[in-house]
């Protein structure tokens, strides 16, 4: 059959439709709509009467009907059954698809029943959690209330009562109520509370009766101010008047007060030092002068605007970059760097000047100068002579090729005052960083402007640097413990530098005069003459072959003080280089010893050289005592020219030449060598006159 053909029969089927079918339809169709409404309404009821099993039961066998009905109905057109029997069948389905859709409400009208009692139940959950956090807050809020209960304090807690036995000392019997209170701890309290009411009314009252006694005195007082304010110009006029008297007895009590009054503004450790040298002066030495010099009004200026340190900038970095693209711009960089040196080594306006006055007449001034930046203390140093010791050493300057004002200089007279204190180097580990930091040399460059910064001086100003001590305190009792020792130590540096001068002025002239102390040390007649004394220089006594083994062993420096000497006897010549430290005479002077007689000897290939250099090197000790050593240097020089003699008459007594001897024997011993070493007899024994081994 064809597709046309195929709506010809449908049209010649439904026309074949009787009118008893067509009632039959409509009859249905008019029952299932008043089904339908009538169960519209009941559909929600009858879903708590239906079980959902068994709806799921009925949902499938009415799916397996609906399949059979399907297969049927093709099975029937494939046998082209009737009409009737397909519009049955058609029918039936229809039924069951009413069937599924019922079921398909009663399910979702049962989904939304469970979803609106899961809603009820956790509407009912979140009832029941607030209600517990409202009870879980009330016990917290209670507990909390609780703690605070029994952490309360009441205010009498904090009070300071007397003790129970003061208590019931010093209370009347109307407070303290001793029956009652002693059994019964609340009636105890309250009791003592209300002795310390009462005693604190009595307190009150005596403070009220203070403050105005108080008043009256402040009163008193303000009244006793006016009138010594009313007559400090009548002071200041008898004072002006009394300054001709001052001057007359010798105590200038106005300059001691303007001293005083100009030390408020020295940097702390000038004052320190200031004081302490006053108080040095005022108990142990009135020889000592000390002062303030400067410029009082700069200091005040810097004392009201504080210090103020300007550090180095990038822009100086930048500057330096670009100082090579114009000469204008290397200036301006040589400007920054000159101001940054000024500023780095900027003194105190004010300064201490120190006078130590010998009582040879020889005066030692210092002037202590304090570096506001670099925080430390330099000292300026110059001496002032007596007639006669500028006289002596000009004469011994003008016999001499090289000048001996060296020895008096102010890096050579205070050198090693204290061992190893040379003033070259900043006792604050912080300036080397410091000016690396401004760009500038080592603080070594500047002493010739700033002064020396001995330790020493930072010890009188109450400075005392130590490793990992980044800030200094001034410390008078660093001042105290040094005042004293530092004091003596400058006068016998004084005192001992000159009297060395007047030894080498006597040595220029070919005298070595010993003190009278110890002439006896020496015989009577000493025939080597001292014939040139001059200075000479590190350089000249390291190229020496016979010095080489104290300059290898460190025992000769370069800023020692060196001297070259001639001694004469006939054709032997002795040349005898001495060594000595800043510290002399603490330290003796060592002797170096060459003789040219016959042939050159020294210590490396002649014995006796040696021991001659060992009595005079190592007994120094027997030429000084411990009042006066200052001397040993003309003790030593005279010892040299006697053993001198001794070596050469012990040496031309044990030759085998024929005639006269050009050296005579002029003094006493009883044996000319000694002992497998075969010393000679170097040592003196004044007691008898004669020399010996030792």
């Amino acid at each position: 059959m064809s597709k046309e053909e195929k709506p010809e029969k449908r049209k010649r089927s439904i026309k074949k439709e009787n009118p008893e079918q067509k009632r039959i339809k409509q009859e249905s169709s008019s029952k299932e709509s008043k089904l339908t409404t009538s169960l519209f309404y009941s559909e929600e009821a009858e879903v708590d009467t239906r079980s959902p099993e068994k709806d799921v039961e009925v949902f499938k066998s009415t799916c397996s009907d609906i399949r059979q009905t399907m297969l049927d109905i093709k099975s029937l057109k494939d046998k082209k059954a009737s009409h009737d029997e397909l519009e049955d069948k058609r029918v039936s389905v229809m039924l069951d698809f009413m069937n599924l859709k019922k079921l398909n409400r009663l399910a979702h009208i049962r989904c939304k029943k469970v979803r609106e009692q899961t809603n009820d139940a956790k509407q009912r959950i979140d009832h029941y959690h607030l209600q517990l956090q409202n009870l879980l807050y009330e016990i917290m809020h209670l507990e909390k209330e609780i703690t605070k209960c029994l952490e309360f304090k009441s205010k009498d807690e904090e009070i300071e009562l007397v003790t129970l036995d003061d208590f019931y000392k010093t209370a009347p019997s109307d407070i303290s109520r001793t029956d009652t209170t002693k059994t019964d701890p609340h009636l105890q309290r309250l009791a003592r509370l209300e002795w310390e009411l009462e005693q604190r009314k009595q307190l009150a009252k005596k403070l009220k009766d203070s403050k105005q006694s108080k008043e009256g005195l402040a009163q008193e007082i303000k009244n006793k101010q006016e009138y010594l304010e009313n007559l400090q110009p009548k002071l200041k006029i008898v004072l002006e008047a009394t300054k001709p008297v001052q001057e007359y007895l010798d105590m200038p009590f106005d300059q001691i007060r303007e001293q005083q009054e100009t030390a408020r503004h020295l940097p702390p450790p000038l004052y320190v030092l200031y004081m302490q040298t006053s108080a040095y002066r005022q108990a142990c030495d009135k020889d000592l002068q000390v002062s303030i010099i400067g410029d009082l009004d700069a200091a005040k200026a810097i004392k009201s605007s504080g210090k103020v340190v300007e550090e180095d900038s990038d822009s100086d970095q930048e500057e330096q970059e670009h100082s090579k693209k114009s000469k204008r711009r290397r200036k301006t960089v040589d400007s920054r760097v000159q101001e940054r040196k000024q500023q780095a080594l900027k003194k105190h306006p004010l300064a201490v000047k120190l006078d130590i006055n010998c009582k040879d007449g020889n005066s030692l001034h210092l002037t202590f100068n304090f570096l506001i930046t670099l925080e430390i203390i330099t000292v300026n140093i110059s001496l002032t002579l007596a007639e006669s010791n500028i006289s002596s050493i000009s004469g011994s300057i003008s016999e001499s090729n090289v000048t001996l004002s060296d020895l008096l200089a102010p890096e050579s007279v205070l050198t090693d005052l204290y061992p190893g204190d040379h003033g070259k180097t900043s006792p604050n580990p912080a300036n080397k960083y410091e000016l690396r930091k401004l760009g500038l040399k080592d603080f070594t460059s500047y002493i010739t402007e700033v002064g020396w910064p001995y330790l020493w001086a930072q010890w009188l100003g109450g400075l005392q640097f130590l490793e990992n001590n980044a800030v200094n305190t001034p410390e008078e009792d660093v001042s105290f413990a040094h005042m004293q020792q530092t004091i003596r130590r400058l006068k016998q540096r004084v005192r001992s530098r000159l009297c060395l001068m007047k030894q080498t002025a006597a040595f220029e002239t070919g005298n070595v005069v010993v003190d009278p102390e110890y002439q006896g040390l020496f015989p009577s007649k000493i025939v080597s003459r001292l014939t040139s004394w001059k200075r000479s220089t590190y350089e000249d006594f390291a190229v020496l072959p016979h010095a080489q083994a104290l300059v290898d062993d460190e025992v000769v420096e370069q800023s020692d003080i060196f001297f070259t000497t001639v001694i004469e006897r006939g054709s032997a010549k002795m040349t005898a280089q001495i060594v000595m430290t800043h510290d002399y005479p603490k330290v003796a002077p060592v002797f170096v010893v060459s003789v040219l007689w016959q042939h050159e000897r020294t210590a490396a290939n002649d014995k006796h050289i040696k021991e001659m250099e060992e009595e005079v090197n190592v007994h120094h000790e027997e030429l000084m005592n411990s009042k006066s050593c200052d001397t040993v240097l003309s003790n030593q020089m005279q010892r040299l020219l006697m053993c001198f003699d001794i070596y050469l008459e012990t040496e031309a007594a044990g030759s085998e030449e024929e005639g006269p001897m050009e050296i005579s024997k002029e003094k006493i011993y009883n044996r000319m060598l000694r002992g497998p070493s075969r010393s000679k007899p170097y040592r003196y024994c004044p007691d008898i006159g004669i020399f010996t081994h030792r």
